[in-house]
């Protein structure tokens, strides 16, 4: 029940916002002297307005209460002043709940004034810039700021709020004049309310275009790169569903506009339109008038889908443990194939010649039966162009999100597994050369060089490890290894294709292009330490050495000499990590002689797992169970990316030259965030 109300509250106070915002819009862009003194639909419409004020105030106080009940779990306090108090001093949203109900009131306060004051274009340009605030306002409680309370995240919500303010909340003022001049008997105000409408329709176009613009910057925040939440999840189904309702709506401007308009216009010349004697005249002002009603009820119900939407959990953070469809569509699994590309072009210019049709069936006014044939014929020929080369199997497990977070513990222990149960067919390295391959009747994927992990996702990994793929010697492991087991295997290959695309890395970082995410790891170290990978994000940067023993023992003595020098001046810590046991003088030994620490609990997973990471462009490292470097460094900036690797054995002089490293780490230091750390789980 307090979910009802607070769908309620919040879609009658936008509703009300809108119109009010809106009207006044339409007041300021469309309202003459000569309209604003003498048009009878004026009274009418600020009629409107205390009570519009009035419906903002108590649905924002009822939003505040349904939010206060439901945040603490407790319904009654949704009728308790005190607990509201409570709510708005100890929460952030409570306090922009409750700065939007004294927006509200003062927002009722200069719709009071601006009644009680001659009419002008600037009293109402004040009271649309009042209306205004409780529509920003609400942009810092809405999914946008959740993710992020930035302006770069809020702006495009908060302007797609004031552009469909623009659109839909001038909709009752534009029906009202409708309706008034269809009693007028005088010419010149019929003229004028006429030429009010026309203002407005020129400038509805572009506002419509910035409200589908601002619509698609926040819908790809809210559904980012996960398309198939659109037909999956019910906040993709709200949106579609707000979409097709849009296109409806849209139509029918363009039909009003087009159309009907310039028809009222000739209509509003005459002495008297009632007797115009042009019957096609006298229809289509009809049709104009119901079609607005249609078009403004439509609307209504589109600002409710997307009050619905606006808290219904977004399509990038949907859980889909059950993909619908036995296929799904995607670019990248076979864009490289011969003439994907140009079939999916195809198909892509036919839907826009497809929907350019539409266009011209509506301006030229063709028969219903051709303006949908037509180009449901060539929409029809387009997908079936267009679709099919990207046309993938898929699995009810395709969209599953991994249960276990990519991590060297995750990663380390899925390469155990898979030389345990995959090694013999898929070769030590993943490159589908093991000693049982030969022997195979469909030879084992290359899970190493060719782009196979990139192509697939973490659930068709986990059906095909789980259940196995049929038509080929791949069996199934579930009654061999536990679910946790299974996505440790799907890390492992996650990291074993990742690292495989680290080998493009070298000395040198590459500026302003993150791309390779360093896996996140937990240590405790010789000097008491301990911690993991995220601890040093918008910190430090990181310089992760690999180390043999006594191999390395002649560079950490040079990075000795360099640490404090480059901790303090370059913001960078030093990580050390052996890839070998150490026995206690060994280690004693190492500590005695590095600043710095050295990793004595998680070594083995965070070496076995960096190594992946290990080749370079001129050493691919595909034969037998890989060579095992000597020394090898990695830098992490402070933002949780590798960005540049040294590996001893392969890459010259190197880090050797301090200079070096202290260029890489300075010009990192120059960079700014690129984009947001690393996700926790492949996908």
């Amino acid at each position: 029940m307090l979910e009802i109300i607070a769908y309620f509250a919040r879609w009658s106070q936008v509703t009300a916002n809108l119109i009010l915002f809106g009207s006044s819009f339409f007041l300021v862009i469309a309202g003459s002297r000569k309209v604003l003194s003498e048009a009878p639909w004026i009274p009418r419409v600020e009629k409107m307005f205390p009570w519009l004020a009035l419906l903002v105030l108590l649905g924002l106080t009822g939003l505040l209460a349904t939010t206060t009940g439901s945040a603490t779990g407790n319904e009654a306090n949704a009728w308790t002043p005190k607990a509201w108090l409570q709510f708005i001093h100890n929460t952030q949203v409570g306090v922009i709940a409750f700065i939007r109900i004294l927006l509200a009131v003062l927002l009722f306060a200069v719709v009071v004034y601006t009644l009680l004051k001659p009419r002008s274009r600037s009293r109402y340009a004040f009271l649309a810039f009042t209306a205004a605030l409780p529509l920003i306002a609400g942009a810092f409680m809405s999914h946008s700021s959740a993710d992020e309370m930035s302006f770069e995240a809020i702006a495009p919500f908060a302007l797609h709020l004031l552009f469909a303010g623009m659109w839909f909340g001038a909709l009752p003022v534009f029906l009202l004049i409708l309706l008034t001049n269809h009693r007028e008997t005088d010419k010149d105000k019929r003229l004028a309310s006429t030429s009010s409408l026309e203002i407005f329709s020129t400038i509805a176009l572009p506002v419509m275009l910035l409200l589908m613009l601002t619509g698609l910057i926040v819908t790809d925040r809210m559904i980012g790169s996960y398309y198939h939440t659109l037909v999956a999840s019910p906040y993709g189904w709200l949106l579609s569903f707000k979409i097709a309702l849009l296109a409806v709506i849209l139509i029918i401007a363009y039909k009003a506009r087009s159309k009907w308009l310039p028809l009222l216009a000739k209509s509003a010349e005459s002495a008297d339109p009632g007797r115009s004697g042009d019957s096609r005249i006298t229809e289509s002002n009809l049709h104009f008038r119901k079609w607005v009603r249609i078009e403004f009820l439509l609307a209504l119900l589109l600002i409710l889908f997307a009050t619905i939407l606006a808290n219904t959990l977004p399509g990038k953070h949907a859980i889909i443990d059950d993909w619908p469809f036995p296929f799904r569509f995607s670019l990248d699994a076979n864009w490289e194939e011969t003439g994907v590309a140009e079939m999916f072009w195809l198909g892509t210019a036919l839907f826009a010649v497809a929907i350019f049709m539409i266009w011209i069936s509506l301006k030229y006014e063709w028969h219903w039966k051709k303006a949908v044939l037509a180009p449901g014929a060539l929409v029809i020929a387009a997908m079936a162009i267009a679709l099919p080369p990207i046309t993938i199997e898929a699995y009810p497990e395709t969209y599953m999100k991994s249960e276990v977070p990519l991590d060297a513990i995750s990663i380390s222990h899925g390469a155990q597994l898979f030389a345990e149960h995959c090694a013999d067919c898929h070769g030590p390295q993943g490159k589908g050369n093991g000693r049982l391959a030969d022997t195979l009747s469909t030879p084992p994927t290359d899970l190493l060089t060719e782009p196979h992990t990139a192509r697939h996702t973490v659930g068709n990994f986990y059906h095909q490890i789980t259940y196995g793929v049929p038509g080929t010697n791949m069996p199934g492991f579930r009654d061999k290894l536990a679910d946790e087991d299974v996505w440790d295997v799907v890390n492992f290959l996650h990291a074993l294709s990742r690292g495989f695309d680290a080998r493009l890395l070298g000395s040198m970082i590459l500026p302003q292009m993150p791309a390779v995410g360093a896996p996140v790891f937990y240590y405790s170290a010789n000097d008491g330490s301990s911690g993991d990978l995220k601890d040093f994000r918008y910190q430090q940067n990181i310089v992760l050495i690999l180390f043999s023993w006594p191999q390395s023992q002649p560079r950490l003595q040079q990075l000795r000499h360099v640490y404090e020098r480059v901790n303090n001046e370059y913001n960078t810590a030093f990580l050390a990590v052996p890839m070998q046991q150490l026995n206690e003088q060994e280690l004693q030994t190492i500590s005695e002689l590095v600043p710095f620490p050295v990793v004595t609990d998680g070594w083995l997973e965070i070496s076995d797992t960096y190594r992946l990471y290990r080749r370079v462009r001129t050493v691919p490292d595909l034969n037998g169970a890989g060579l095992k470097p000597e020394h090898i460094e990695f830098i992490i900036d402070r933002f949780g990316y590798l960005r540049a690797r040294w590996n001893s054995q392969f890459e010259g002089f190197g880090y050797q030259n301090i200079n070096a490293l202290t260029q890489q780490l300075g010009m990192l230091n120059a960079e700014d965030e690129i984009m947001p750390p690393p996700g926790e789980h492949a996908h």
